[in-house]
């Protein structure tokens, strides 16, 4: 999930704000736990921890917010519910609406839950959104130009970048499997004056079900006649409800010397170790 914050001093004009538009985002200083709520059977209440890990005093708005997930795993604004999708915007209560943190300073959001009588099972989603606000004192303004030593005007622009983090209702019977299969391997794109990156497994990942699936992929490759080889782990994944498709690509690092031939690949989904870590999916691929 990223969080961002990056300022930048221009020239004013067109080249000097698409420079802003285009440049790099770097990783901000607000710290969320959990980074997923999941709330079941007669569950209330939760809360979520802010942490303020920078040097500067941040100021962040907390809204709800409905999210859907593509079939290639980006997550986009949703205005209205799809078939068999359900929003838990309504049911959702929380406090503070907004937050100001000092270097180093904590904060608990407090998130209660309240079921309309007659709601359907099934599981419920929308995200909690955290907006970081301009530094008034920053002068983040557009309008508040200022000369620079060689007299030209500049401005300061200062990236707002929002984050949200999933909150999931579940509602009397709710279950779900996943399978994985259309597994292929895309060799590695070759840039002229950087290192080759890495060959790509992709993969497809099914799920059926009234909720949503999440885990920890990884993937090992026995070479023939040897032993398996750890070559990709990515933790954290999920396929959301209504989606029954996620496709996916896992990028596979092997040991200096070894080549990706003759030999099985072999690509596992699993809960999180503190979710019981059980299998939830396999699948081979056979290299020549």
């Amino acid at each position: 999930m990223p969080h961002f914050k990056n300022r930048h001093l221009i020239r004013y004009g067109v080249l000097g704000l698409l420079a802003v538009l285009l440049a790099p985002l770097a990783q901000a200083d607000l710290m969320l736990y959990p980074t997923r709520v999941e709330m079941e059977k007669n569950q209330r209440a939760t809360q979520v921890e802010l942490v303020n890990r920078g040097q500067a005093t941040e100021s962040y708005r907390i809204s709800v917010v409905n999210r859907r997930m593509t079939d290639t795993g980006q997550i986009v604004p949703a205005d209205t519910a799809e078939p068999d999708e359900r929003f838990a915007t309504d049911m959702l209560r929380y406090s503070p609406r907004q937050v100001m943190l000092k270097p180093g300073e904590s904060q608990t959001v407090r998130i209660s839950l309240r079921k309309p009588a007659g709601l359907a099972n099934g599981e419920y989603r929308s995200h909690l959104q955290f907006d970081r606000l301009p530094d008034v004192e920053g002068g983040t303004d557009l309008e508040q130009n200022a000369k620079t030593a060689s007299g030209d005007f500049a401005i300061r622009l200062t990236a707002l970048v929002g984050a949200s983090i999933p909150v999931i209702v579940r509602h009397g019977d709710t279950s779900a499997s996943v399978t994985l299969d259309t597994l292929t391997l895309e060799p590695a794109a070759k840039v002229e004056g950087q290192a080759d990156n890495p060959p790509l497994l992709a993969f497809h990942m099914n799920r059926s079900g009234n909720r949503s699936v999440y885990g920890n992929l990884s993937a090992t490759y026995t070479p023939a006649g040897g032993k398996p080889v750890d070559v990709s782990q990515v933790n954290g994944v999920a396929v959301y409800v209504p989606n029954i498709l996620r496709k996916a690509k896992l990028p596979i690092r092997l040991p200096e010397g070894m080549a990706l031939k003759r030999g099985l690949i072999q690509l596992t989904f699993a809960q999180r170790p503190e979710d019981g870590g059980k299998t939830l999916a396999q699948a081979t691929l056979a290299l020549p």
